[in-house]
């Protein structure tokens, strides 16, 4: 499904904005996160560690803001009916999560960011820990290590192992 996904912002965008800006936006969705736009900078041909700098900066770009607001944006949403629905969906889904970061600790909120499967990453991390009342300086360095190994990880798997080693 990401890979799908992909493939339809890189026809959507190809040949209108640059590859660089193609992956940042990417990179900045929730679901496709980092791990689609290493994907989209793979058949985009860029090179692995400026794709990889690019796919991280627009992966951790909202996070801050999710830890600081997303209360509020929910708050706020909730009060209207389609919205009401998907917050709640997103919050019971966030609490079965937050039940490993609880028992884990910060190591439950790597794993919960690193290991690049769906429903996981860097929103579902930032989701987790704002709604665990988790502080901004605990939650952000979790994150991004968490991040930079899912990124490591689908680099691997994108570009090949031999790319990472070189």
């Amino acid at each position: 499904m990401t890979e799908h996904l992909v493939e339809q912002f890189v026809d959507l965008f190809q040949n209108r904005i640059p590859p660089e800006l193609t992956v940042f936006i990417i990179s900045l969705f929730p679901v496709l996160e980092l791990r689609g736009g290493l994907i989209a900078a793979k058949l985009l041909d860029m090179d692995l560690l400026r794709a990889f700098a690019i796919c991280y900066i627009g992966n951790m770009l909202p996070i801050p803001f999710i830890l600081l607001f997303i209360r509020k944006i929910f708050h706020v949403l909730r009060k209207r009916r389609f919205w009401k629905k998907i917050i709640e969906r997103l919050e019971v889904r966030s609490k079965r999560k937050n039940e490993t970061v609880q028992k884990y600790r910060g190591w439950g909120l790597l794993l919960l960011v690193a290991i690049p499967l769906p429903g996981t990453g860097g929103w579902t991390g930032a989701l987790v820990a704002a709604l665990a009342d988790m502080r901004l300086r605990t939650a952000i360095p979790i994150i991004a290590a968490g991040v930079l190994i899912a990124g490591l990880i689908m680099s691997a798997l994108s570009y090949g192992l031999p790319a990472i080693l070189t």
